[in-house]
């Protein structure tokens, strides 16, 4: 008789309860947006590309609108790559683990996660009305720098509550776990 394997981490969507799923769908919602600003961000940046090379013609101000518009795109995926476990891990002295302890251990970095999230949040939205009350503009645009900035908030703020729930999540799963 085979012995039931502990869930892997691609198994815990499987076990979120009604919120962890609406908190799954948001966080979808928001990386699907993003990876659609980087497509029209690659479209632009080959028109501009192609059209200087071949007829002369450059998109104004492409260089900045991909610094800001790329900064918002990549904070929108990290809520949805927490929540599906997708960061970069190195368990090479923690694979032996029970686990339980692997659970814990996981819950402990879902909650650094959600301060970090909490902190990049906080900080980027204080940065952005810093630079609103300057008035600060980009220089061939003229496109006021505190808009990307702001929106970059949602993603850290997502974030910060995808950490949290995975905290708790990852330690209910630990309590479930036989020791």
């Amino acid at each position: 008789m085979q012995e039931p394997q502990a869930p892997t981490p691609f198994a815990l969507k499987d076990s979120f309860g009604p919120g962890g799923l609406f908190l799954l769908s948001v966080a979808r919602l928001m990386a699907i947006i993003g990876g659609l600003i980087f497509v029209g961000l690659v479209v632009m940046s080959i028109i501009s590309i192609v059209g200087r090379k071949t007829v002369g013609f450059v998109v104004p101000g492409d260089v900045e609108v991909l610094q800001m518009l790329a900064a918002c795109a990549a904070a929108s995926f990290f809520p949805y790559c927490h929540l599906l476990h997708g960061e970069v891990k190195v368990d090479f002295f923690t694979h032996n683990l029970p686990q339980q302890t692997l659970w814990r251990i996981d819950a402990f970095g879902s909650l650094l996660v959600g301060l970090f999230g909490a902190l990049i949040a906080w900080r980027s939205w204080a940065g952005a009305m810093t630079v609103k009350e300057a008035g600060e503009t980009s220089m061939i645009l003229a496109w006021p720098v505190w808009i990307p900035q702001a929106f970059m908030v949602p993603g850290f703020a997502l974030l910060a509550v995808a950490g949290g729930y995975m905290c708790v999540h990852q330690l209910r799963m630990a309590m479930k776990e036989k020791p």
